[in-house]
């Protein structure tokens, strides 16, 4: 075989590896597309989560309204309405799950005002209110049956009936201070 034969079939080998290797890539290419197109065509349910720590930059689109920005990296002062949205937890359409929301009432808002009564409504219903006589740290409770939880999500929506006013120093409507808002298993 002379030398320009054999750098043919060289060159007829390496033409053959990349046909092959060019072949093998477009035949896995839409397998690697179809993951990346199922993962971007979740919806926003399945991002959605059940429990929102109010310092998690991840669940701030679930800060539906009212909440400041995080403070000490822990928590959020909110307005006098704030609204939240959450996942409903799995069972509980048939079990009803415990809303909780923990809040701190502030000192100075108690000297203010004295008390301070904080409402909720889950999707439109109202829920039992509580009235705050001291500060300190709370969580507001409330069971919320099954039937209010048949859906992938709901809206909970909170007021105070006080709040501190926007001043000189701090030109938010101050309401309470929320750390964590979501659903506990029954």
């Amino acid at each position: 075989m002379t030398r320009q034969n054999g750098a043919a079939i060289s060159s007829g080998r390496r033409s053959a590896t990349a046909a092959a290797i060019l072949i093998v890539s477009l035949a896995i290419a839409p397998l690697g597309c179809k993951r990346h197109r199922q993962a971007s065509a979740q919806t926003e349910e399945d991002v959605l989560a059940t429990i929102v720590h109010a310092a998690d930059p991840r669940a701030a689109s679930q800060l539906v309204s009212g909440f400041y920005a995080v403070e000490a990296n822990a928590w959020r002062w909110t307005a006098g309405k704030f609204s939240v949205l959450l996942r409903v937890p799995r069972n509980a359409a048939s079990k009803g799950a415990i809303l909780q929301l923990k809040l701190t009432i502030p000192d100075v808002s108690i000297t203010q005002e004295k008390a301070i009564t904080l409402s909720a409504s889950l999707n439109g219903v109202a829920l039992a209110p509580e009235t705050y006589t001291h500060a300190g740290e709370f969580a507001y409770r409330r069971d919320i049956p099954a039937a209010q939880l048949d859906g992938e999500s709901v809206s909970v929506d909170f007021s105070v009936d006080k709040t501190i006013p926007p001043n000189a120093t701090d030109k938010r409507e101050l309401g309470v201070i929320v750390s964590e808002v979501g659903f506990q298993p029954k």
